[in-house]
């Protein structure tokens, strides 16, 4: 069960919303509403994951076609409150109006007047500005309260940020894993220079040019079982772990199965100590120039 106690990531304050803390662990759903599990089980994950403290929710419109969002749609009947819900918007349908329709038919899925965080899911070929007047828009509106992107690479964030409106950008969202660390040489320390959480997809390898079974890895296992925990709870731990002394990052692992969830959850209570940080830095190296983006 999440309390004051565990990790949590604050967003800055805007002109328009002040102070959102969050817990450090919250919820995918890529891959739900794609008819690969029932529908009712992932709708009961969901909410396990709601009662448990993972109120963050992240979805997109290109999930499933917007499946994945009518699966939270769902789960949030009744109970929306409990959740930050975040989702995001295709490039091409990133402009001017195009945002505000692609946002409506999102907040049509999911059951909502409104939601905590819009995202632009990647660059495209509409002009940031666009997208930013179109976002302001969404706010003033009250269809969204705070924005964002994702996959965005230093050059992409670095034009945004010279933008007007661009300093209110409230995440971005990227590939990150202990197999896959290529920010942490030059992205990740400019988004720590903008005051910028880090919000981390596939935090479990299950994706991205640099996938590899990280659960099979005999450090990863020894670590692991050490700790008396699952190679899943240390990888959650590892991605989450403070950085300059405090914790910037929200990892979103997408679950189903029940149990799945509830280790999610206790995810939040590792603590990784230093030799248990020093072995996986020696399995892993951190990277030592700049890499590609690595996305999925």
């Amino acid at each position: 069960m999440v309390d004051a106690s565990t990790p949590q990531v604050v967003l800055p304050a805007t002109s328009h919303e002040p102070l959102q803390a969050l817990p450090a662990i919250g919820q995918g759903t890529w891959f739900m509403g794609e008819g690969l599990v029932s529908r009712s089980d992932e709708v009961r994950a969901l909410q396990h994951g709601l009662e448990l403290g993972l109120t963050l929710i992240d979805s997109a419109e290109m999930y499933a076609d917007g499946g994945a969002e009518e699966v939270v749609g769902v789960a949030l009947a009744g109970r929306r409150d409990q959740a930050f819900l975040v989702s995001k918007v295709y490039p091409w349908n990133a402009g001017r109006d195009s945002a505000i329709a692609a946002c409506e038919r999102s907040l049509k899925r999911l059951g909502t007047d409104h939601l905590d965080l819009y995202l632009l899911h990647w660059p495209g070929s509409i002009p940031l500005e666009e997208t930013l007047e179109a976002f302001d828009r969404l706010r003033e509106q009250g269809k969204i309260r705070r924005y964002g992107v994702s996959n965005f690479d230093v050059d992409e964030l670095e034009a945004l940020a010279a933008l007007p409106g661009g300093e209110a950008c409230a995440v971005n969202q990227v590939l990150y894993h202990l197999g896959s660390r290529g920010i942490e040489h030059s992205l990740r320390p400019l988004m720590q220079r903008l005051g910028m959480p880090l919000m981390a997809y596939c935090p479990l390898a299950q994706a991205g040019q640099l996938r590899q079974d990280l659960f099979g890895h005999p450090v990863v296992s020894e670590v692991a079982d050490g700790l008396g925990i699952t190679p899943a709870q240390l990888l959650l731990a590892w991605a989450i772990r403070p950085a300059n002394g405090r914790c910037d990052a929200i990892a979103i692992p997408k679950a189903v199965q029940p149990q799945h969830v509830e280790q999610n959850a206790s995810a939040l209570t590792v603590r990784l100590d230093d030799e248990a940080l020093v072995r996986l830095d020696q399995a892993f190296p951190a990277p030592t120039g700049k890499m590609p983006l690595d996305i999925v």
